[in-house]
């Protein structure tokens, strides 16, 4: 019961009352009930299509990514004979316990005009010029991609990993001595075992990326000119950046935990055991 209690008041007292705040229209406190008025008003909010554009974005591009090489990582560093294989699992893991401030510091100074990402390539003769990482809508959005795939792909590769040392490794010395090339046994034999992981972690990254704030509040503020503005970056400008419209805010919200529910049942629909 004191659990239950618990779950009521901080989980679905919240989840009720933001539903009925996303039906009321009005600036801060001062809401009164305006039925389906939000919903009109997101059909006609060029920032809010430019947030969701952006985040879709980022979902389709950055996850695959990162699911790729936090599979390959994970495969690699499951060779017994792999020497310092701990050392690397250490440190492709260690991002995703990095203070989130710190890095982002480090993320934009390395990503600045003069900043040693420019210097590089310019070392190298790959550019002439520097590119505006941060000033440039086009650049702005790989740079946060390549912020969250650098502090993300770690922690997947740890439950492909997991997932992989505990298949029987007799599988694969059957198909070793039948002739089946690595590649072969890894295609049809580690992915098709791994299926439920790579599910669950297509699930928990996808709803990680629709949920995105941390990385555009921190490196590019959401610019330059709403080329990283995310939704939920966005909820937050509503709710406390701009003049507060908790109302539209709410609604905002919605729309990630309906974005979060078809892409979650398509996941499963196309994952289900066919017979």
């Amino acid at each position: 019961m004191p659990a239950l209690v618990l779950l009521g008041i901080f989980m679905v007292y919240p989840i009720l009352w933001s539903l009925w705040m996303s039906l009321q229209v009005g600036r801060g406190m001062n809401l009164n009930f305006g039925g389906f008025a939000n919903i009109v008003r997101l059909t006609q909010d060029p920032v809010f299509q430019r947030a969701l554009s952006n985040t879709l974005i980022f979902l389709a591009i950055q996850v695959p990514i990162m699911l790729v090489l936090a599979l390959l990582f994970a495969n690699a560093l499951n060779d017994s004979k792999l020497w310092g294989r701990s050392l690397f699992r250490t440190a492709i893991f260690l991002p995703c316990v990095t203070s989130l401030v710190a890095y982002s510091v480090v993320f934009r100074a390395m990503y600045a005009q003069d900043g040693i990402i420019n210097q590089m390539l310019m070392g190298l003769n790959i550019i002439a010029d520097p590119i505006p990482w941060l000033a440039d809508p086009f650049w702005a959005k790989v740079v946060i991609i390549s912020a969250i795939t650098w502090r993300w792909t770690g922690y997947n590769m740890i439950f492909y990993l997991a997932a992989m040392q505990n298949i029987d490794r007799s599988i694969y010395e059957a198909a070793r001595i039948d002739g089946v090339p690595a590649w072969a046994r890894f295609w049809h034999l580690t992915v098709p075992m791994l299926k439920p992981v790579i599910l669950f972690t297509t699930v928990i990254s996808t709803i990680g990326t629709l949920q995105l704030f941390d990385e555009p509040n921190l490196l590019t503020q959401g610019g330059p000119s709403d080329s990283t503005l995310t939704l939920s970056l966005y909820i937050y400008n509503l709710s406390f950046k701009f003049m507060p419209s908790f109302g539209y805010a709410a609604t905002v919200s919605y729309v990630i935990v309906v974005l979060v529910g078809i892409l979650s049942f398509f996941q499963f629909f196309v994952a289900r055991e066919r017979r």
